[in-house]
């Protein structure tokens, strides 16, 4: 017999996934390739275009598919006023067709985030960076800055590393003694090891442990991919962005879970006042994943500032 917390977790998980299949099959949703010389791009669109500004996700990791961002069921109701946009990055889901040294950086993601949003045939779209993909937005806002009307960096990492304030070994040592000996155990450097690891981060990044659990029954692999992770990672920690926080100049909403652990809300002080004009929002009741502890909130906040003046 199931336990009670059990037995709940699982009851909100198919609640949770019942509501992400219920709006979705009522909305225009359309799949793709964008075919480039170096990587196939794999997308999908909800919702319509119209005049509202169509939203690009840009999903965390690194190294997960767009399946973490749609964890939230909180995107099909966005798309209902709006075009919304998910994609796998390169190396991740369905986007696996690379060329040989085809390069894994930054500037190699916004150079497909180019290509996608030009293959769309979007002049001006809002970027939401979630996660990891905070950083390749500011990678895309630094090379394009003329195609973003709108940027979203949603519990997103600094400008560094060392501008990111991590605080999961401080708050969760247990799991995180229990993490270190599962990955001398397996080899560090095993794919095994890294998706042990994944899920042991999932572990910790929550608010509610009612919603860490049901998002943990439900979440699968993620179609997590850890070479691309390893690489991303190795990437992300030569670049500093604080210049490119300082020359923003379209309308910037900074989001980030009080609770958050994993990019403590610090840094989203930080990066909403080195940003000229950003507004700044903290969830009370969210972890790392405000869009999916606080959906109703996130989609209020985001809805707000896409439809302002």
């Amino acid at each position: 017999m199931l336990s009670s917390t059990l037995s709940s977790a699982v009851g909100l998980s198919a609640a949770l996934m019942l509501g992400a299949a219920l709006p979705a099959q009522t909305l225009p949703h359309a799949t793709g390739i964008v075919h480039t010389d170096a990587v196939d791009i794999a997308y999908e669109t909800y919702g319509s275009g119209g005049s509202a500004l169509p939203v690009i996700c840009v999903n965390g990791g690194p190294g997960l598919s767009r399946a973490y961002m749609k964890m939230s069921t909180m995107w099909f109701e966005v798309a209902r006023h709006r075009l919304v946009v998910f994609y796998d990055q390169r190396g991740t889901g369905e986007s696996k067709r690379l060329a040989p040294h085809a390069p894994q950086t930054l500037e190699a993601q916004a150079d497909d985030l180019e290509a996608l949003r030009a293959h769309l045939g979007l002049d001006k779209v809002a970027l939401v960076g979630d996660s990891f993909g905070g950083w390749i937005s500011m990678a895309y806002i630094a090379a394009h800055p003329e195609h973003v009307a709108r940027l979203v960096l949603s519990d997103s990492p600094g400008p560094t590393w060392k501008d990111t304030v991590h605080l999961l070994p401080q708050t969760y040592p247990d799991i995180e003694a229990e993490d270190d000996a599962a990955m001398k155990k397996l080899g560090a450097d095993s794919d095994a090891a890294a998706r042990l690891s994944l899920r042991n981060h999932f572990r910790m990044i929550f608010y509610s442990p009612a919603k860490r659990d049901a998002y943990m029954t439900a979440m699968g692999n993620l179609g997590y991919e850890p070479a691309v992770a390893r690489a991303m990672s190795e990437s992300a920690g030569t670049h500093n962005f604080t210049a490119t926080l300082a020359g923003i100049r379209c309308p910037t909403l900074v989001i980030n879970g009080r609770d958050d652990m994993n990019v403590a809300p610090l840094t989203a002080w930080n990066m909403a006042h080195a940003i000229p004009g950003a507004k700044l929002v903290f969830f009370e009741e969210s972890g790392h994943l405000p869009s999916y502890e606080e959906p109703q909130k996130y989609r209020a906040v985001l809805e707000d500032f896409l439809n302002a003046p």
